[in-house]
């Protein structure tokens, strides 16, 4: 059984936990912990259904259904948390998921990947793509804390509608970016739509049989998980501001480092196991593909919800959040560039996480 089935069989464990502790009133920090780990197996069910799902609709509406619910845990939580007026935790989320995937998750895939082989390939122009992609989404990003930062007085209708048009020129982009990578240029993307681990079953005469998931087993989990990630989230929500200062954390170190570790656990489980087994073309993928993913479509959808719902957010970062993206997707790209990689530069990537970390650990805001 593979490490990833065995973390979500045994941390479900923590979903009735996390219940009982929520309404027999164990305590505030009981409550965030239960709470954050048992959306861990969750968030891998969610994932493991997404791909199943993917192999029986194929290439094409299993490369949509992978885009949109890639990163459903993170937007869930997201929208738990705007609902519930955290609006500069959600904002944090965003630039730490964006920076979590791209030095994190990369950085632990090239690392253990370097280690068990001396030298990984992956496709050079997939990452170029990705790339040039991030470097318009932090474009759009830094822009509108540049307008308030560089003028004298900008009125908060003027901000929300620059990020309105900055939200909706950003979910175009990735409707292209879709077009681009599951029609036009599919091809180059071919890097298996779903990670199927364990053996291949094979018949009486020792013949592999191909892989056939059982569509409405799989359609029920991807709901059962959906609704119960809804739920948990909103348990750990609930508590997160009060843990958090109790623990001596800022909302912006708890959104740009812990909600990411909480929500993005299936993706990093991913990528990392189909590195060590020598696919760096999907562990890319999915690391860069989840920040393209955050960046483009759920930073501008979770702009629009929160005018809908009165919890209005505009793209107005904290300045040391737009530091920290650019220079992950600036490292992320010098190091993918080449379509190649080793264990030292896996080992850079996490160095430049982790000074990232420490900064906004003290960072007083």
């Amino acid at each position: 059984m593979s490490i990833k089935k065995i973390i979500s069989y045994v941390l479900l464990i923590f979903v009735p936990v996390s219940i009982a502790a929520e309404y027999l009133h164990w305590g505030t920090l009981t409550i965030f912990i239960t709470s954050g780990i048992a959306i861990v197996p969750l968030a891998i069910w969610l994932s493991t259904a997404t791909e199943e799902v993917a192999v029986v609709t194929g290439p094409s509406i299993g490369g949509l259904l992978n885009a949109v619910f890639g990163n459903a845990t993170e937007l869930i939580i997201a929208l738990v948390a705007l609902k519930a007026g955290l609006i500069d935790i959600v904002k944090a989320s965003i630039t730490g998921t964006i920076v979590s995937n791209l030095l994190l998750v990369m950085g632990l895939s090239m690392l253990l990947g370097g280690f068990r082989f001396k030298e990984q390939e992956f496709q050079p122009i997939v990452a170029r793509v990705n790339g040039s992609s991030m470097t318009l989404a932090v474009t759009a990003i830094v822009l509108p804390t540049t307008v308030i930062y560089t003028s004298s007085g900008v009125g908060e209708g003027a901000i929300r509608n620059l990020s309105i048009t900055v939200a909706i020129v950003m979910i175009a982009v990735y409707a292209l970016t879709l077009l681009f990578s599951l029609g036009t240029h599919s091809y180059l993307y071919d890097v298996g739509v779903a990670e199927l681990e364990g053996e291949t079953p094979s018949d009486s005469e020792g013949k592999t049989v191909p892989h056939k998931p059982n569509l409405w087993l799989w359609v029920g989990v991807l709901v059962i998980s959906t609704v119960a990630v809804a739920f948990e989230s909103e348990i750990f929500v609930g508590v997160v501001e009060e843990a958090t200062k109790g623990l001596g954390l800022t909302p912006l170190f708890t959104g740009v480092i812990l909600l990411p570790l909480v929500g993005g656990a299936a993706e990093y489980v991913t990528a990392v196991s189909v590195a060590i087994k020598n696919n760096m073309d999907l562990s890319v993928t999915v690391a860069m593909g989840s920040s393209l993913l955050v960046a483009l479509f759920v930073a501008p959808l979770l702009v629009l919800i929160g005018i809908a719902i009165g919890q209005p957010m505009d793209l107005n970062f904290n300045p040391f959040e737009v530091v920290a993206v650019a220079i992950a997707v600036a490292i992320a790209n010098l190091i993918s560039l080449d379509g190649r990689s080793n264990w030292l530069e896996g080992a850079l990537l996490l160095a430049t996480y982790i000074v990232l970390g420490a900064a906004f650990y003290f960072h007083p805001a």
